[in-house]
């Protein structure tokens, strides 16, 4: 005898499992687009960092080089804040700085001194059309000048307590040699120095170093 019942319930397991199956491949497929969509928002707003700097950047102008509207993109970055600190996290893994663990098996401190300020010139020369315009515009928007802060001004604070290790001054000459690495670990100053080439201009900043240490 023919189970009409089973069959019944055969049929609606097999659709109930092809439904399950078709929903969630359509909700990989929206995720998939949701995250390239978000990509194509933050390629497009590095792009304008880089070239004419935040403070500059328009929504609109996102929007029209993703290829979104602009609701799309406060869908993905409700704010300034959310948008700015998503760039900087994926521009640092684009351009990740130096790694400062890697200067401190150098036990020369004059060769230690030299490579810090060569490796940072190179990041700074690798970077420097983005991070002349971040810097300029820290002062214009509160937001991304936090987030400098806590980025790249952490870590510059990484890279002077290396130098002032390898300097190795007397509480004499402390305050002298702080401010000579300072300056040496300047982006401000690798622009002014950085028509010398990178290894010349290391050269020279760490011979202030140096100065203020033998002084």
């Amino acid at each position: 005898m023919y189970d009409h019942m089973g069959a019944v319930k055969f049929h609606l397991t097999r659709c109930k499992a092809k439904f399950v199956t078709t929903r969630k491949y359509e909700q990989k497929k929206r995720a998939e687009r949701a995250a390239e969509t978000r990509q194509s928002i933050l390629d497009a707003t590095i792009e304008l960092h880089r070239t004419v700097g935040p403070a500059a950047t328009q929504i609109s102008e996102i929007a029209s080089r993703a290829g979104v509207q602009r609701v799309t993109v406060y869908d993905h970055f409700p704010d300034e804040q959310s948008l700015l600190a998503a760039c900087s996290s994926h521009w640092r893994e684009l351009h990740p700085v130096p790694d400062p663990a890697a200067w401190l098996s150098i036990e020369s401190p004059s060769r230690r001194i030299r490579r810090v300020l060569s490796d940072l010139y190179g990041w700074y020369r690798e970077t420097e059309p983005m991070t002349a315009n971040v810097m300029r515009d820290a002062e214009l928007r509160p937001a991304l000048k936090q987030i400098i802060e806590k980025g790249l001004g952490q870590y510059l604070d990484a890279v002077r307590r290396v130098l002032m290790e390898a300097a190795r001054p007397d509480s004499e000459r402390r305050m002298r040699v702080d401010a000579a690495v300072q300056a040496a670990i300047s982006f401000h100053i690798w622009r002014a120095l950085s028509p010398l080439g990178d290894s010349e201009a290391a050269e020279l900043a760490a011979g202030l170093i140096e100065l203020a240490v033998a002084r």
